[in-house]
């Protein structure tokens, strides 16, 4: 026991995310008992108010046993077959468990494309936000059906953390076969010393980071800590804790023996700084007064306040936000298309569906995907295009 007590009811939205060996037994298959009492442990958070994401792995190594295959490295395309087998068989085991509880799942399957491009992320968030607003448990795993080693993430843990970061988690827990973060690996050094809390990943942590720990587990304690740097930078916590009991999450609160990563002090600017300054803006909208007095009391940007819109830019593209004086205010991710941008701009929420064509988003940037300049800059290229 760490001999800290740590209440998981605190947190508003917590990822968790599964390991394959917690979840699968070469010999025997998928470990029903310990997913029903993972389960247990994930409606009292429900119970308690917590919305729970899972990023469940196990699909290749439950569909290996399905599949008898053979006991070593898989090809690309048996290993893809195994996906396919496996997902079904694993969707079907976190649904039951789950309506045990009369909780839902929602199965989502997420490539590296799906969170590194902007489109595609505003589209898996939209769809992820949308289950846990419908009340059930969103169950995410890479789609190791399509995906090759060029285009994928490979291991469930970075994967992890891009999901927690996408959708504004307070905390992210990794269960695993190891109980934390150690000086050196412990299977290997004797000697190696128990971190408790981390309050900044610095490269004597990241030096500390050993290999894979089990045959079924793709990553290891290194793709943790790059996990751990992922969620921390844009202020969501991160535990490291065993998944090799009964009832882990409880046991977390309980006092057992897990590693705390602190989330960064300035989460804010850590999470949007792609957004300020990293990416180019495609296009510009131009917006009133009270638009912009809407955008410092921390709103999203409504149609009604936009005046103009310039450029040629696609929904998920950064664009500058403007004064009527050219100045840039802020900087964001556009909720719309340009040609719709100039349709709906002026114009109330109400008519918007009417205009398009079909219902569509209210804000024409959303809050979160929005940062404020500190200080207004001119624009440089002069002209607009009026709606």
């Amino acid at each position: 026991m760490n001999g800290m007590h740590r209440s998981l009811t605190h947190y508003r939205r917590i990822v968790i995310k599964i390991g394959s060996a917690l979840l699968i037994d070469r010999a025997r298959g998928l470990k029903h008992d310990w997913l029903n009492r993972l389960c247990d442990d994930i409606a009292a958070l429900k119970a308690a108010g917590v919305e729970v994401l899972v990023v469940s792995s196990g699909a290749v190594a439950l569909g290996r046993t399905v599949l008898h295959s053979h006991s070593g490295t898989l090809k690309l395309e048996e290993a893809q077959a195994a996906a396919a087998v496996g997902q079904i068989g694993l969707a079907g085991a976190w649904t039951e468990s789950l309506r045990h509880h009369d909780i839902l799942a929602g199965q989502i399957l997420l490539t590296l494309q799906n969170t590194e491009e902007r489109r595609h992320y505003l589209n898996a968030r939209a769809t992820i936000l949308q289950l846990l607003k419908a009340g059930a448990v969103p169950i995410i795993n890479e789609n190791d059906t399509i995906a090759t080693s060029e285009i994928r993430y490979g291991d469930n843990d970075r994967l992890a953390a891009r999901v927690a970061t996408m959708i504004g988690a307070e905390l992210l827990v990794l269960l695993s076969d190891i109980d934390g973060l150690y000086t050196a690996p412990p299977h290997l050094d004797p000697h190696a010393h128990f971190l408790a809390e981390i309050e900044a990943i610095t490269p004597e942590i990241e030096a500390m980071a050993g290999g894979a720990a089990s045959e079924l587990s793709r990553g290891g304690m290194h793709t943790k800590i790059e996990a751990g740097k992922i969620a921390t930078a844009a202020g969501c916590a991160m535990v490291i804790a065993s998944g090799k009991i009964d009832h882990p999450l409880k046991a977390i609160e309980d006092g057992a023996r897990h590693s705390m990563f602190h989330a960064s002090h300035t989460p804010v600017n850590a999470r949007k700084t792609w957004i300020a300054g990293q990416l180019l803006p495609a296009g510009t909208i131009h917006i009133d007064d009270g638009a912009v007095a809407a955008l410092k009391r921390g709103n999203s940007l409504l149609p009604a306040g936009v005046t103009a819109v310039d450029g040629h830019f696609s929904r998920g593209d950064t664009v500058a936000i403007v004064n009527l004086k050219g100045g840039e205010v802020a900087r964001g991710l556009s909720g719309y298309d340009s040609d719709e941008a100039r349709m709906i701009a002026g114009q109330k929420t109400v008519n918007i569906e009417a205009i398009l064509g079909y219902p569509a988003r209210a804000a024409m940037v959303h809050r979160d995907d929005l940062v404020m300049a500190a200080v207004g800059k001119k624009k440089q290229n002069e002209g607009s295009t009026h709606a």
